[in-house]
């Protein structure tokens, strides 16, 4: 194992570490056995830090669901066990996680979800303590990277103490922000070995029946925990005229905020310290409770007829930031709002694709063809496909979704639609987590879809991991790899409608798109290059614009290159009397990657090989 930053770090010693490696650090010194996870923002750097860690094995799992199961796998022979997955992953893992939250676990056994609070890469914005709640599961919010390690400790000791799951609830801004953490060293944990006992770990509903009454006496002595956790901080304040219930990087926010006000931080967020919260209310002359982002504390309290303010003086999205917090404070007193810095006027720059992405031609084909297609998306970097200045998608819901929207949207078409053919657009590592029985579905009931799968050979959009597609394990070892094109024949799509291409022939891609989506069956498009950020990924000599040929015509620029630069705009007059744009372009060099997509857009030939080109200029 290779020494790294986070592995010579010694106990006793104050690192500094994001929330994600803080995680890692502290399931490492817990001695578990196993990790478990699926790639997803904010949470994807906790088991790559993992994995940089001895003793312990680390493993991307294909799913969140896959990813859970293992865990509970090792859980079940009394070992202890990790799982980590991005709070939209919980849903998909969901089926496992209530059950085993019935019958509850053998050896420690933490799940970590990362709800995206302030969508900075997610299509929701959900919030995780609901599923506390829903299973029964105790839920424990660090505010920063130090509680992240020292929470992390507390869920092991508490999911073996009362035999349980224990969630552990993070936000981007504990797994992202650095801070310096107190380390430990790894304690070794004796495994306690597979108790067999069919009654607790056979989901039967004679079995289950009898695991309902240990459920919910297990959620009684939680409750009673919970009055006395050691997680539960209580701030004083100079005024006591507004008392703070808040939990998680919120808690921070409210302190900075209402330095005068006392403050009751819920390390342990559910189940509630109700008596706690009573008592600590009849000190206080109003209670203010600030969470992100649901108003779950606040509903409960006031069903225990504490009286609260909360989300009618909150928002109920996004972060609670010092700022948004110090104009509520000034509400609630009567006093003028705090000045607010007018932000940055910056020139707008929405996410788009890298220079050279192989998934640049495919969304260029069907920006060209988007007027007699329908087209389903997915869930990576090709989402954005549905951006400038391809606008190639008509939908996008969740992992795995494309193909399945599209067969509904195959069956039900009318009107304007009926005659368009439908298009499903998904990567590789999205169909290998949710796509694959999509595929089976089409196959099954016969649809009529054209299937463009993206395989760059890595997941993209979290920072290249790698997957079962690419050959490779978390460590970078050898692994057996998918077949894509064996993989979707087996799936049943007939070997005449799959075709394995080269994105990088646009016209080729282009011809080949257009005669799929005629054929009335289940087709696959495969596309093999790989993501232009890999180690995989070799580039070709760069292109450059022979500035005095280009005539503006802005072909070029379709194919939505981030390399190709406007440098100059002009109106003209056609021969017809139309008024017409022109946009010249160059292109920055040192981001091109010679993929030639943009070559054959190129009405005057003018992109050409920088190498030609010098050759060009030194014979002149």
């Amino acid at each position: 194992m290779p020494v790294t930053v986070l592995n010579r770090v010694l106990a006793g010693t104050r690192p500094l570490m994001s929330g994600n490696e803080a995680v890692a650090r502290a399931v490492w010194e817990s001695g578990a056995a196993l990790a478990s996870a699926y790639p997803g923002t904010p949470s994807t750097e906790i088991l790559e830090s993992l994995a940089l860690y001895p003793d312990i094995v680390a493993q991307w799992g294909v799913n969140e669901k896959v990813a859970l199961e293992t865990a509970i796998g090792a859980s079940l022979t009394g070992a202890r066990a990790f799982c980590a997955m991005k709070h939209v992953g919980l849903n998909v893992a969901a089926d496992a996680l209530m059950s085993q939250a019935l019958a509850g676990i053998h050896g420690g056994l933490v799940i970590a979800v990362a709800d995206d609070v302030g969508l900075s890469s997610s299509q929701n914005e959900q919030d995780s303590r609901y599923w506390g709640r829903f299973a029964h599961l105790p839920v424990l919010e660090p505010a920063d990277a130090q509680e992240a390690y020292a929470f992390t400790l507390a869920a092991f000791a508490l999911s073996e103490r009362f035999h349980t799951l224990v969630i552990l609830r993070l936000t981007t801004r504990v797994c992202h922000v650095k801070a310096l953490v107190a380390t430990g060293e790894r304690q070794p944990h004796a495994s306690l070995g597979f108790a067999r006992d069919p009654k607790r770990w056979v989901m039967l509903p004679a079995h289950v029946r009898g695991m309902i009454p240990v459920q919910i006496a297990r959620d009684a002595a939680l409750a009673a925990h919970a009055e006395e956790s050691p997680l539960l901080c209580e701030l004083e304040g100079d005024d006591p005229s507004i008392g703070i219930i808040a939990s998680g990087p919120a808690a921070l926010s409210a302190r900075e905020a209402f330095p005068e006000a006392p403050l009751l931080k819920l390390g342990l967020g559910y189940p509630l310290p109700i008596e706690r919260i009573r008592a600590f209310a009849a000190g206080v002359g109003r209670l203010l409770v600030v969470e992100e982002t649901e108003p779950l504390v606040e509903t409960e309290l006031r069903a225990q007829g504490i009286a609260v303010t909360g989300k009618d003086l909150l928002p109920r999205y996004g972060e609670l930031s010092v700022a948004v917090l110090r104009g509520a404070r000034a509400r609630l007193r009567g006093e003028a709002a705090p000045a607010v810095a007018a932000p940055i006027d910056v020139f707008p720059r929405p996410p788009t694709m890298c220079p050279g992405c192989p998934h640049l031609a495919p969304f260029y084909c069907l920006s060209r063809l988007r007027g007699s297609l329908l087209i389903s998306g997915d869930i990576g970097c090709y989402t954005l496909g549905a951006g400038q200045p391809w606008q190639a998608m008509d939908a996008c819901t969740c992992m795995g979704a494309s193909l399945t929207l599209a067969n509904g949207m195959a069956v039900a078409k009318t009107g304007d639609d009926a005659e368009k053919a439908v298009v499903a657009v998904i990567g590789d590592s999205t169909f290998l987590h949710m796509g694959m029985q999509g595929l089976l579905n089409l196959v099954y009931n016969r649809a009529n879809v054209t299937v463009l799968l993206l395989d760059n050979r890595t997941v993209g959009m979290t920072g290249g991991q790698e997957h079962p597609g690419t050959g490779f394990d978390i460590h970078g070892d050898p692994a057996p790899r998918v077949d894509f094109v064996a993989l979707v024949q087996a799936l049943g799509v007939k070997a005449e409608r799959v075709h394995s291409v080269d994105p990088y022939d646009l016209p080729g891609l282009f011809k080949l798109i257009r005669s799929e989506t005629a054929v009335n069956d289940v087709s696959v498009i495969l596309t093999n290059r790989p993501c232009v950020l890999t180690d995989r990924h070799h580039s070709r000599p760069a292109l450059g614009v022979v500035e005095a040929e280009c005539t503006g015509c802005g072909g070029c620029l379709q194919v939505g290159c981030p390399a190709i630069q406007v440098v100059r705009r002009d109106r003209v007059m056609t021969p017809s009397g139309r008024e017409k744009e022109r946009a010249f372009v160059t292109i920055d060099s040192a981001f091109c990657t010679g993929c030639n997509a943009c070559v054959g857009l190129c009405a005057p030939k003018c992109i050409q090989p920088l190498a030609a080109m010098s050759e060009r200029c030194e014979g002149v």
